[in-house]
């Protein structure tokens, strides 16, 4: 695929921030791509300050032509029963579920927005959706698809095989494997990039840790673990990159909180308790508030984006809130009931909750389309 015009722009890394914060335990990564070939680029990250908004592009009603053309649905994969939910979001309905493949993980929007492929982690498959009429493709063969990302300049999918601890780079189209890279960790998860798209932050659930791959020459370039906050061992899920650059957000679901690193260091700056379980992060369409689901204790912390610190906490009682995102117009968020067989919609701007629609099983990686956003990174949405 031809490189857009507007990665020209090359966005760098942040500068250093200042602080007390903790140095973590980094190591040296023990294992290397498999394919010998890899493009020649410097592993080190850029000191070039980033001083604008990284989400400036997912502003309401700023929609890439391709999601225009996009049908206003909701799409919700049921781990238990290998199937889809789609949901009308006017209405608050279900109008249609889809065998897809056994333990349907994510939605995940592909870079170009052209398609939604359904990650069906134990089916072995990705299945194709067409965004612009919500009909259901055949499935591609594609082993242990737990999570879908894509490299910044829309060249590559990134599978995340959880079960066979590597990131597959494939096709971004056919989804022919191109080359493997195995981690040096238990449980590969959940990611986010960094500002230039050189870099990605993964987060490991099983050994709690995290890894700092060179998504350019593809290679891991440091093994982070995670400190213990509780009894517990760390359980890291979701990565998010704040909106200035500065941050990284883990939501760490044993931890009960999230751990906020330095982007540039790589440095603990600190963590910040938000509830049981946390587990899922996504940020406002002003980039002013960024979510975080707490799905043991059926919450929605409210964190300032400027400060990091907790604004508010949405109550869901008796919820099990999990993955999902904001709509378009950025006034609901919406949220899997990973727990209690339901998807909740809520209002951004009072936390009231709008909608509690029953759909069964184990709703996990729920995607609202279209979103605003120049392209996708994967997950269930992320666009820059």
């Amino acid at each position: 695929m031809r490189r857009p015009a507007l990665l020209l722009l090359a966005l760098a890394l942040t500068a250093c921030s200042a602080g007390k914060a903790a140095t973590p335990k980094v190591h040296a990564p023990t294992s290397s791509p498999t394919a010998a070939s890899v493009p020649s680029a410097s592993s080190a990250p850029s000191m070039k300050p980033f001083t604008g908004d990284l989400y400036a592009a997912d502003r309401p009603g700023l929609l890439a032509p391709e999601a225009k053309l996009a049908k206003s649905l909701v799409y919700v994969p049921d781990d238990r029963n290998g199937q889809v939910y789609v949901i009308d979001p006017a209405t608050f309905k279900v109008i249609g579920t889809h065998k897809t493949g056994r333990l349907p993980q994510h939605v995940t929007p592909a870079w170009d927005l052209r398609t939604l492929w359904v990650d069906n982690d134990m089916g072995n498959s990705l299945t194709p959706i067409d965004p612009r009429t919500g009909a259901f493709g055949k499935s591609v063969p594609v082993a242990d698809p737990y999570n879908l990302y894509f490299t910044i300049d829309g060249r590559a999918a990134v599978v995340v095989a959880e079960r066979l601890r590597r990131l597959d780079f494939r096709n971004p189209h056919t989804m022919k494997l191109e080359q493997s890279l195995h981690v040096p960790c238990s449980g590969v998860d959940h990611a986010d990039f960094s500002v230039d798209g050189t870099h990605a932050l993964f987060s490991c659930e099983f050994s709690g840790q995290l890894l700092w791959v060179d998504m350019e020459r593809r290679k891991v370039d440091r093994v982070i673990d995670l400190p213990r906050e509780t009894n517990r061992r760390p359980k890291p899920q979701d990565v998010k990159l704040s909106p200035d650059g500065k941050t990284y957000y883990i939501a760490d679901e044993n931890s009960n909180g999230v751990f906020e690193y330095d982007a540039n260091t790589l440095r603990l700056k600190r963590f910040l308790t938000t509830g049981l379980g946390a587990h899922g992060i996504y940020v406002s369409r002003d980039s002013k508030d960024v979510y975080v689901t707490n799905r043991l204790s059926g919450s929605v912390a409210v964190l300032s984006a400027k400060t990091g610190e907790i604004r508010t906490t949405w109550p869901i009682p008796g919820g099990s809130p999990d993955m999902g995102g904001v709509s378009a117009d950025g006034k609901v968020l919406w949220l899997s009931g990973r727990y209690t067989g339901e998807v909740y919609a809520l209002d951004t701007t009072t936390g009231r909750l709008l909608a509690r629609i029953k759909v069964g099983g184990e709703p996990h990686g729920l995607c609202v389309w279209p979103q605003p956003g120049r392209f996708s990174l994967g997950h269930t949405g992320v666009l820059r």
